[in-house]
């Protein structure tokens, strides 16, 4: 429920961007009226103490940290105001309203400040000054009772967080790369704060959770999950923490959680993956949309050196993904943020982290790495056109240190590409939603994947095994005769043995009886010019008699793990692949290529996610007599139609 006044809040500050018509572009208005807004909240805020926190800054002089500290005491907040005017006093003076204005700006406590310069506030001051809608729009805003006793932090909050909402949906030309649709923010939280973390949450009569962000865009994932937690238990203390590189975007979370009586040096500013603002810190739950598709090569220095020098005691030790999507670099960063008493994960993928990558690269390390771990408990995959900025299809993945002990091995799918319900109007690329209805639905048939929906078409629960493979080196021996051949003489020193045109030896050494005064490397040049493949001709042995490989004939095979592979020892490992790659060699290759062998010193163990096929149900043609009876029917319509035209 949302608090009281909630709506017409929210409806006034609306009508009050429709000032900004004409001066501002629809895209432009939250940049304008949000920092007005976290400027008036805190005028109210700051009104009790405002008198005695302004004698207090004027005794000190000048204000370095520790005077700060004491003033921020003096306001009872985590921010103050030095200005001596405030959103009424400042209009009594209409020729100098902007300057009133700035004076406010400017004397806010250091972190405040920081807030609305993110915003690049001042040239929008200036425009509105210019096009003279500055005092207007500021009378509507102090006519805006914002006051603790009316409009509590939840209920700024909510204003807040919908005003976010509206805003970025008007500018969904943009909104993508920072905004995630509400309805997908609220699935990732109920998945992750469901199950046995929402039965520990309600039993425990205090509890205290963190929540963390690494790319926290305008803080929504955070607001959601805190709100959710609540949901579950009224008592419970929740802490949150982010970080964003967007100057401004990190300006609206932290406005956000500063709206909320939130301290909002928890939001931080920065690149999450080359300066972690919490490292050593863990968290009980860890939530993210990152960036798809992103390339990292312009800060690909400090991951390398983090992944090359610290190994897993960085945040990168399973490896690196290519260098034109960072996404795993995020899962990772993530997962090293988890509890050892256990943590839940939920992080926004593309369908390219589930398969890219063959065994043994970056992607395919890193997948390996996670079912190694057993983390992987679910993937749910999203309908497509969900999101502002991208179509493509896109996915849930939740992950945890602390899988209940039946769900050991298991991961569980859910296909909810066709519970989306069609947008009466879209909003850029956004073009499906998530009915609150589709929601419990998918989080039912998450929670019930091993039990009352078992049997449901769009569930599935495998064991890791069904996602790794082993890719197997398929050799074939080498055949050769060599025979002479006038493109092979054409040069010197080889045009001396024009004569040998059109002769055929059986073996190497045949040949080089006869070019015997050429060179060594001339003559293995000669006899390579002169090879010809040839399946009748006799195997080639190298040292000891062994078959030598052909490279033209060499293929690859990805044979399925065995069963339990990943609960066995090193050795035992070893065994159980070697037998896996030499049955698959003698039923399925032997029958077509008896003369084939696997070189198992060439093998690699790789994992992929394939989701779709995993849901694949085969569609069988329409049989060839309905075809022809339809086109029958269709051919007798034209001439009907014909004749009706008398053609």
């Amino acid at each position: 429920m949302s608090p009281t006044g909630f709506e017409n809040k929210v409806a006034f500050v609306w009508k009050v961007a429709d000032k900004l018509r004409g001066t501002f572009k629809q895209h432009e208005y939250g940049s304008v009226i949000l920092p007005l807004l976290v400027l008036r909240r805190m005028d109210a805020v700051l009104a009790p103490t405002r008198e005695a926190v302004r004698v207090k800054a004027a005794a000190f002089g000048q204000i370095g940290e520790g005077a700060d500290a004491l003033l921020k005491r003096a306001a009872g907040q985590s921010f103050y105001n030095t200005s001596a005017f405030t959103f009424s006093t400042m209009l009594s003076d209409d020729k100098n309203v902007a300057a009133n204005l700035r004076d406010v700006i400017t004397k806010l406590s250091p972190s405040a400040y920081r807030i609305i310069e993110a915003y690049e506030f001042d040239a929008r001051l200036e425009r509105m000054d210019r096009a003279g809608i500055l005092y207007a729009v500021l009378a509507d805003f102090a006519d805006l009772d914002l006051n603790p006793s009316v409009v509590s932090n939840e209920a700024m909050g909510y204003i807040f967080e919908e005003l976010l909402r509206k805003f970025s949906e008007m500018s969904n030309e943009t909104a993508g790369e920072h905004y995630t649709p509400r309805e997908v923010i609220q699935l990732i939280v109920d998945l992750l704060v469901s199950g046995r973390a929402a039965i520990t949450l309600t039993e425990n009569p205090a509890p205290v959770r963190t929540v963390y962000d690494p790319a926290a865009g305008t803080g929504g994932m955070l607001m959601t999950a805190m709100a959710r937690i609540k949901e579950l238990n009224d008592h419970a203390i929740v802490n949150v923490f982010g970080q964003e590189l967007n100057d401004e975007t990190w300006a609206v979370a932290q406005s956000d959680l500063m709206m909320q009586g939130i301290d909002p040096a928890r939001m931080r500013n920065g690149n999450t993956l080359t300066q972690d603002a919490f490292s050593g810190d863990k968290f009980d739950f860890i939530l993210a949309n990152p960036p798809y598709g992103v390339d990292w090569k312009a800060y690909a220095a400090p991951i390398r050196d983090e992944n090359a020098g610290q190994g897993h005691a960085g945040r990168f030790g399973a490896g690196l993904p290519r260098i034109s999507d960072g996404s795993f670099l995020f899962l990772q960063h993530m997962l090293s943020h988890m509890k050892t008493g256990g943590s839940r994960v939920g992080i926004v993928l593309s369908g390219s982290p589930l398969f890219s990558g063959q065994a043994g690269s970056g992607e395919s390390e890193i997948r390996r790495w996670i079912l190694e771990n057993d983390w992987l408990e679910g993937i749910v995959a999203l309908p497509d056109q969900m999101f502002y900025n991208t179509g493509i299809s896109t996915y849930v993945w939740i992950l945890t240190n602390d899988k209940a002990t039946e769900d050991y091995g298991l991961i569980r799918l859910v296909d909810a590409r066709t519970m989306g319900t069609k947008m009466r109007k879209s909003l850029g690329d956004k073009r499906k939603e998530l009915t609150g209805a589709a929601i419990d639905e998918i989080v039912r048939l998450y929670l019930g994947a091993k039990s009352e929906f078992a049997d449901d078409a769009r569930v599935k629960v495998l064991t890791r095994e069904a996602f790794g493979f082993q890719r197997i080196t398929v050799e074939r021996p080498l055949r050769r005769r060599w025979e002479v051949t006038s493109e092979a003489v054409a040069t010197e020193p080889y045009s001396a043995y024009a004569g040998l045109v059109g002769r055929r030896f059986k073996s190497e050494k045949a040949l080089f009886v006869e070019v015997g005064d050429l060179k060594p490397a001339q003559r293995r040049a000669f006899a390579k010019a002169c090879a010809v493949a040839d399946p009748d001709a006799t195997i080639i042995t190298g040292r000891g008699g062994k078959a030598e490989p052909d490279p033209d004939l060499r293929d690859t095979e990805n044979v399925p793990l065995p069963a339990g592979w990943f609960d066995l020892d090193d050795d035992a490992r070893e065994q159980a692949l070697t037998d896996a790659a030499e049955t698959h060699l003698k039923t399925e290759i032997h029958p077509y290529v008896p003369d084939a062998w696997v070189d198992h010193d060439k093998n690699k163990v790789g994992v992929e996610i394939p989701f779709t096929r995993q849901f694949y149900v085969y569609e069988p043609p329409r049989p060839i007599g309905e075809i022809a009876a339809e086109i029958r029917d269709l051919e007798t319509q034209i001439k009907d139609w014909m004749r009706g035209l008398e053609l």
